[in-house]
């Protein structure tokens, strides 16, 4: 797994099914993906979303994560769905399920989860760096930090955001997993900027 390899599978299925020049959205892992693509494809792309990203996984904090990521997935699954449902999501959130719904939600990561596709993306977090690609992106682009992000803390959006020439930033009262957390708070943020683009 690489991300010019994921890059040319996204424009590719888009080319296929007759969909570019294209919108995209990516988020984490997927932001830095799809900022790859706007500044290798940028005649497939219209405009660019990015939400909780971060063009590289090469500072010590992001090392260390990464790096238990990895050991956890390899060692106690279990530890790692709860370790994710822990800093995934805000603590207001968190704190707002019952210990029932804890379990049951850490159950559902255990059994439901792509473990051996999730180690061969945290292996890519940890060699990831799209910092040259980020600074040649040309297309309007919207980059969304999570206020509470505790897996992608928000100064890497935010360093995303300066990077790329004219982005737009803003931010979710959020942890890191918003399209769970905020699902109609991220829609509307991305829909207003895609609209405000086509006016």
């Amino acid at each position: 797994m690489s991300v010019p390899v994921l890059a040319a599978q996204v424009v590719g299925a888009a080319r296929a099914a007759g969909a570019a020049p294209f919108d995209l959205a990516g988020f984490s892992l997927g932001a830095s993906i799809a900022a790859y693509i706007a500044a290798e494809y940028p005649d497939d792309v219209r405009a660019v979303v990015l939400l909780a990203g971060f063009a590289s996984g090469a500072d010590s904090r992001m090392q260390l994560e990464f790096g238990l990521w990895r050991d956890l997935i390899r060692t106690d699954r279990r530890a790692m769905a709860r370790l994710v449902l822990l800093t995934g999501f805000s603590p207001d959130f968190v704190r707002e399920l019952t210990v029932q719904q804890i379990e049951e939600n850490i159950d559902a990561i255990v059994s439901g989860n792509q473990w051996e596709g999730m180690a061969r993306q945290v292996a890519l977090d940890l060699s990831l760096d799209v910092s040259e690609q980020a600074r040649r992106i040309n297309k309007p682009t919207l980059v969304i930090g999570c206020t509470q992000d505790q897996m992608v803390p928000t100064a890497h959006a935010r360093a995303l955001a300066a990077t790329i020439p004219g982005a737009r930033y803003a931010e979710l009262e959020s942890g890191h997993l918003a399209p769970l957390e905020k699902p109609d708070e991220f829609v509307r943020l991305m829909t207003d900027f895609l609209r405000a683009g086509k006016q």
